[in-house]
């Protein structure tokens, strides 16, 4: 644990708040990491734990739909952490599908020995899996902080798993139900000292860290030091909330032999704006070798389009000569996207 005991920041917690009074909006805005601490307390499943892990299961038995579930299942090398192999010429685990009975059958069994495998089922859609899961009373009064921004809702579940250090391009509250939960986050401007891996492939679909922050090698990533300067933890009991921004990255370690998780992502864009991942993908195919000036010019131009207030660079138009420069709506979404493939694919 050397990496994280380096960590001596707490992200900013609230106590005594009611659901009623969780503002998302607002907490996304300060641009921070906050948890509530028990907002959830009342919720089935944490009252539930609070007697037994296979109380906790049984309450998640009585929702499940017997839909075969993917799970993750590392060796006891691996510390619980998925990732690479060594030689990062694949990953460290395996997959295969469970249902409920024979995934919490095989958790039991690996929590009795010392060196255990670990396993985990995670980002489960809940209306996939458990569609009644979120009849329960707090978790409807969750979903209602969301408005007209529907949310998809994950679930996650194991023993001691470590989901190395990645980020998310969706805003994300996250709720510990079952167990303790570990979030070490770092802000977006900190990817440079977090030493990205591979775009692809990804052990779960994102970008992740290569630095180890339970074994901090930092003569091979020196600025990895810099980034744990800026880090957070937030230490999550069953019935914590954690709200954090998008882009945010985090590690998320389960920190007893069985816990359970779920989360709401949630973007503020309509469901027609792109994914700037492929934004991204694109600008380096574009412009990342092209020289160092003409790069620096596009920056300008980047700043003036995209990056700086939204109606500047078409209000010395006319409404109606604006285009894309004006309000981006369905319509024109479409007749831009239109226009990329062609292009792309000239």
């Amino acid at each position: 644990m050397a990496g994280v005991s380096k960590i001596e920041r707490k992200t900013k917690a609230i106590a005594g708040l009611c659901l009623d009074d969780v503002d998302l909006d607002a907490l996304i805005e300060n641009d921070e990491p906050c948890v509530v601490k028990g907002a959830l307390r009342h919720t089935a499943l944490v009252r539930a734990a609070q007697n037994s892990d296979d109380a906790a299961m049984e309450v998640l038995r009585s929702e499940y739909n017997e839909r075969p579930l993917l799970n993750y299942t590392a060796p006891a090398s691996a510390n619980g952490r998925f990732f690479y192999t060594s030689s990062m010429d694949g990953v460290n685990f395996q997959t295969e599908y469970l249902t409920l009975d024979v995934f919490f059958e095989r958790l039991k069994s690996e929590n009795a020995q010392v060196d255990g495998q670990t396993l985990y089922i995670g980002s489960a859609q809940v209306t996939d899996f458990f569609p009644a899961l979120l009849n329960d009373p707090d978790l409807r009064a969750v979903d209602a902080l969301f408005g007209d921004n529907n949310p998809r809702v994950g679930i996650w579940m194991g023993n001691h798993t470590v989901a190395s250090t990645h980020f998310d391009m969706s805003n994300n509250v996250a709720i510990c139900l079952t167990g303790r939960r570990r979030f070490t986050l770092f802000p977006p401007d900190q990817i440079g000292n977090l030493y990205p891996g591979p775009i692809e492939p990804t052990p779960g679909g994102q970008v992740v860290s290569m630095f180890d922050l339970h074994d901090p090698d930092f003569n091979t990533y020196p600025r990895a030091r810099q980034a744990l300067e800026r880090a957070q933890v937030a230490e999550l009991e069953p019935g914590d909330l954690l709200v954090y921004p998008a882009l945010w990255w985090h590690q998320v370690e389960g920190l007893d032999d069985f816990n359970v998780m779920i989360n709401y992502w949630w973007n503020t864009v309509p469901p027609y704006a792109d994914d700037p991942m492929n934004t991204l993908l694109h600008g380096m195919l574009s412009l990342r070798d092209r020289p160092d000036s003409e790069k620096q010019a596009w920056r300008h131009f980047f700043d003036y389009y995209i990056f700086g207030d939204a109606t500047k660079a078409g209000e010395h138009l006319p409404e109606h000569a604006r285009g894309q420069l004006g309000v981006i709506d369905e319509t024109t979404a479409r007749r831009m996207r239109a226009r990329l493939l062609q292009k792309i694919n000239r």
